[in-house]
């Protein structure tokens, strides 16, 4: 047998270990974690430090060093929460004219429609705070930090349904394939700490499981970025994180044995290969041994007073649960996580306006609002961004029997969407829209213009945040967005 053919067999055989020992720390879970040098995870014991990002980033000074993303997936209802119309209180069950409708595009469900009867708000409109800001009473927590808060009413998107809609605001492209925002930032700032992810995802449902959407892995996914830039998912049941916990009968003083030989291995295989997915295994195991010690820390509740376990509302302490993920996110934030995706489903009301809208407000309300409350108490506000939205709005006309309908359609021609800290302007409505909130009348705000604004308000300049992939330069907002300067102070 000759040297070459040995060889060979060896490095076979090494990648064999590779893959073993990984499924035991958590490789399949933690692909998404942090570049170090190869040389020092070889030979140095792990240390709490911040993990850079790409040498001029940020291109100017941020006024958001952070970013939650609280995503209400299905389309939260603009006509019933955030832009109040008296006209369609007035013209209820009257068809919406055809000079309003336009060529407006529409799902199938409903764009073969005959007729377009209007349908009221569900509840009442009322003001909030000092700026007088007009929320639904379906909203209370939220809307007792009106002062605090930017809503967009000019929001506009050209998908119809669902995943589409989903892909294109996290990901600037309604076709899977493309890096989400939390990629992009981790990729482009890195992280302010080394013992937790740089990009956290959490999921969670209405209780009735009623709205069937899924939420796809991609919508936080790295795309063709190097895979430590994509999300880690925090599961809901068990472990947040499986495949953290050292097997039985290995300390964790062996443990960290283990890894210095791995990574020596590791290094010498990216030296001949130059695979930088490599580097990325090499990142994996650092971080699931560093994860070993914060997790636990993360997700125990013990040190926080009751006053504000309360104020996130009953469901708190259940894993899996909007009220728990926020809390959750708190803590990931304050420890330096750079961006936290909270993926809630439930806001899909088709034949079920009158029931499950307000169920879902309750369900979101509180929680939203304590961890704007949360952050602001603890000074972290001003330099985090939180923001609220969906994929699109629900159409002002009704669905179902025109004579007696039970919900509303997907609407993307204008819609809401709300920000709070971070630079974003309070206390401040932006955008307006006609008698029946169909058409955008001022300060239009396109998908790719939010993407280019939250990139902003983190110290990026959007178009020159890039990465080169068959052929061409890349970026979160393709080659469209601008900043919106009426939303940023």
């Amino acid at each position: 047998m000759n040297s070459l053919h040995l060889e060979n067999i060896q490095r076979v055989t090494r990648r064999q270990l590779f893959g073993s020992a990984g499924m035991g720390i958590g490789s399949v879970a933690l692909a998404s974690l942090f570049q170090r040098d190869a040389t020092a995870a070889r030979s140095t014991p792990p240390t709490k430090q911040a993990s850079p990002g790409l040498p001029g980033l940020p291109h100017f000074e941020p006024k958001a060093k952070r970013v939650v993303m609280l995503w209400q997936g299905g389309g939260p209802s603009h006509v019933d929460l955030f832009d109040p119309k008296p006209e369609l209180i007035n013209r209820a069950g009257e068809d919406i004219p055809a000079s309003v409708r336009g060529t407006t595009r529409l799902s199938t469900m409903s764009s073969g429609y005959a007729k377009w009867p209007v349908v009221s708000p569900i509840k009442p409109f009322q003001q909030y705070g000092q700026c007088g800001m007009e929320m639904s009473t379906m909203l209370p927590n939220i809307g007792s930090l009106a002062d605090e808060i930017c809503l967009v009413r000019s929001m506009h998107t050209e998908a119809v349904n669902h995943a589409p809609g989903v892909t294109f605001f996290l990901t600037g492209s309604q076709v899977p394939g493309r890096p989400s925002m939390g990629a992009w930032m981790s990729y482009g700032l890195g992280c302010e700490t080394d013992d937790l992810p740089a990009f956290v995802v959490m999921t969670s449902s209405d209780k009735g499981k009623t709205c069937g959407q899924l939420f796809f892995d991609y919508y936080w996914g790295s795309g063709f970025l190097p895979t430590r830039f994509q999300g880690v998912k925090f599961r809901n049941t068990g472990e947040p994180v499986p495949y953290l916990a050292n097997p039985a009968g290995v300390s964790r003083e062996a443990r960290r044995v283990l890894l210095d030989d791995l990574a020596a291995m590791n290094a010498k295989h990216l030296a001949d290969y130059g695979d930088p997915e490599i580097d990325t295994r090499i990142a994996q195991y650092e971080m699931a041994y560093r994860m070993q010690a914060s997790v636990p820390d993360l997700v125990d509740f013990s040190d926080e007073p009751r006053h504000v376990l309360d104020r996130y509302g009953p469901d708190v302490r259940t894993k899996g649960s909007f009220a728990y993920n926020c809390l959750i996110a708190r803590r990931l934030l304050e420890r330096g996580t750079r961006f936290v995706q909270l993926m809630h489903a439930g806001w899909d009301q088709h034949s079920n306006l009158y029931t499950q809208l307000e169920q879902q407000c309750k369900d979101t309300d509180a929680p939203t609002a304590a961890l704007m409350q949360d952050l602001k108490e603890r000074g972290l506000l001003a330099d985090t961004l939180v923001a609220w939205g969906g994929e699109f709005g629900r159409t002002p006309f009704g669905q179902g029997d025109p004579a007696n309908p039970k919900g509303r359609d997907h609407f993307g021609k204008a819609y809401s969407f709300l920000l709070a800290g971070g630079g974003a302007r309070a206390g401040h409505v932006h955008g307006s829209t006609d008698d029946y909130a169909w058409n955008i009348t001022a300060d239009p705000v396109h998908i790719h213009d939010m993407q280019a604004t939250i990139m902003h308000l983190v110290g990026i300049d959007h178009t020159k945040l890039t990465y080169r992939y068959q052929g061409r330069q890349f970026r979160l907002t393709d080659v469209h967005g601008h900043v919106v300067k009426g939303i940023i102070v």
